[in-house]
């Protein structure tokens, strides 16, 4: 079984409060991923946060508001939406960066190979993808490089290295 893992690609990350150019350059590539039959089930996470989320500890970190639950930045982009919707894609909100319920259900799955794409490289990718290492250790998992953005275009290299040195396989199509 091969499982596509699409990590918070909402409004806010691509051209709301928290957007860059390079996580608008992924949208088409995410929406490509998310319809290609060869992945048997696709879920994808919502980074949900509270409207006093500058008085949590992420907040006091980051004090850039961001993925409120019901407004537009927190919902997901309208073709990824679009596309995840023509999958049956489980949505998993989460409040944090890492989600033990997506962990836990990929892991419930027992697949060959999970393969993660979105946002943001260096937060919320790697930390499920190093969630999702210390679940299923003998599991193939992948994170494709050109789908994914980091906060920063040197922090989205870092997190690839790591991932890597994490025995996490990094992909990424020529250009």
């Amino acid at each position: 079984m091969k499982i596509l893992a699409v990590i918070d690609m909402q409004n806010d990350f691509i051209d709301g409060s928290l957007g860059t150019k390079e996580a608008e350059a992924i949208v088409a590539k995410v929406c490509s991923m998310i319809t290609d039959p060869s992945f048997d089930a696709v879920y994808a996470t919502m980074d949900t946060h509270p409207q006093e989320y500058l008085s949590t500890f992420e907040g006091r970190h980051l004090p850039v508001e961001h993925c409120i639950k019901g407004t537009d930045g927190w919902k997901i982009h309208p073709a990824v939406a679009e596309a995840l919707k023509s999958r049956n894609a489980e949505i998993i909100e989460k409040p944090t960066f890492g989600s033990n319920i997506l962990v836990r259900t990929i892991a419930e799955r027992e697949p060959d190979e999970v393969v993660f794409c979105g946002l943001c490289t260096d937060i919320c990718v790697i930390s499920n993808a190093l969630m999702l290492r210390a679940q299923l250790p003998d599991t193939e998992i992948v994170c494709a490089a050109d789908a994914c953005a980091g906060t920063f275009p040197d922090k989205h290299d870092a997190a690839l290295a790591v991932m890597q040195s994490c025995q996490i396989t990094i992909t990424q199509e020529d250009k």
